[in-house]
């Protein structure tokens, strides 16, 4: 299983001193959290796209292009490219010249996005929101396979084999589908045949295995082999020298971001015994000090029949840098390295003999 961390780029107030941190800092310290996870053998990082004040991650291609001119390692990727607000054209310019940069390290995670901002600042219509990603999605796949394709759609003028380029390092750039919990969404990563990242931000883990068994068997009958099905998982993760001090440190923020987000969509406010309720074994919230959160990962692993890639999502709670530089350090040195290790024991028993 591979490990790495999301980050949205977070810029709101601290929850306990009320002190904001300038946006130009903020990113510097970006850098240092990315540059950190490469160091500590984390295997990927990805930046989100939200256009809203509380977030500095409008333009993650472009801080995504900063970070590969200062790592080595680590693959850098979106978290997600709200696609339907793009020019699939252009996204794929971008991130094959972020490829080029960083060495054959760029992905791209796409999906619709949680939030709908992007459609009325780019002109987009809310009652096209399918149709859009649908068709937008079509297109960046054939690109990905085509340097000079001939399509035609609702949305764009249509290509008639201009060529785009640069084209990436990598003989077939990444994508995978970023899915919340919408049942088509799910099959359609599977028709596909195309990774699925699905973001797992509140409730039970193992509630989203139905949803999962559906990508699956979609893609087994589209006739993709079993490898092409990889299962990502974005959550909500922290970690602190013990239990105690990770939640004291995380829940400020997290529940001062999520009770703001509820009054937008209807959520009612985050209290403590709600917070250390899915701080538990099955809940969705990967908060705690290394072990734990170890034997939580590996429980989550079955329960979803198989994961291949887990992303921590550590900004949306706003903590000092220090200590996310902290809890960043603990992934790698601790975390990770345990779950590769079990990962392999596992690959091992249930291989040739066993």
């Amino acid at each position: 299983m591979e490990i790495g961390i999301d980050s949205f780029v977070a810029t709101m107030p601290d929850a306990l001193t009320g002190e904001r941190c300038p946006p130009e800092q903020r990113l510097a310290h970006l850098l240092e959290e990315i540059k950190l996870a490469d160091e500590v053998g984390l295997d990927v990082f990805g930046i989100g796209e939200h256009h809203r004040a509380e977030f500095l991650d409008s333009a993650p291609e472009t801080l995504l292009a900063a970070a590969a001119a200062i790592t080595r390692k680590v693959r850098l990727t979106s978290a997600v490219t709200v696609l339907s607000a793009h020019d699939p054209v252009r996204i794929f310019q971008q991130f094959a010249t972020i490829d080029l940069l960083s060495h054959g390290r760029a992905e791209m995670v796409v999906g619709r996005g949680s939030f709908i901002e992007a459609f009325p600042l780019f002109g987009l219509d809310l009652k096209d929101y399918d149709a859009l990603f649908a068709e937008k999605l079509d297109l960046l796949l054939r690109l990905r396979k085509d340097a000079q394709p001939h399509w035609s759609g609702r949305f764009r003028p249509a290509l008639q084999g201009q060529p785009v380029y640069p084209r990436p390092l990598q003989k077939e750039l990444p994508i995978w589908l970023g899915v919340g919990g919408t049942p088509a969404s799910f099959v359609r990563a599977g028709r596909l045949g195309l990774p699925l990242m699905v973001a797992i931000i509140g409730g039970h883990f193992h509630r989203f295995r139905p949803l999962i068994d559906h990508y699956r068997k979609a893609g087994e009958e589209a006739g993709h082999p079993p490898e092409n099905l990889r299962l990502g998982i974005h959550a909500i993760g922290y970690l602190a020298d013990s239990d105690q001090q990770a939640a004291d440190e995380f829940f400020p923020g997290y529940a001062e971001a999520f009770t703001r987000a509820g009054k937008e969509r209807g959520w009612p406010p985050v209290t403590r015994t709600g917070f250390e309720a899915i701080r538990g074994r099955t809940g969705a919230l990967l908060v705690s000090e290394p072990g734990r959160v170890v034997d939580k990962i590996l429980w989550m692993q079955e329960a979803l029949g198989g994961v291949s890639r887990l992303m921590f999502q550590m900004t949306i709670a706003l903590v000092p840098h220090t200590k996310r530089m902290r809890a960043i350090e603990l992934l790698g040195t601790k975390v990770a390295p345990l779950i590769r290790q079990a990962t392999e024991r596992r690959v091992i028993s249930v291989g040739p003999g066993a």
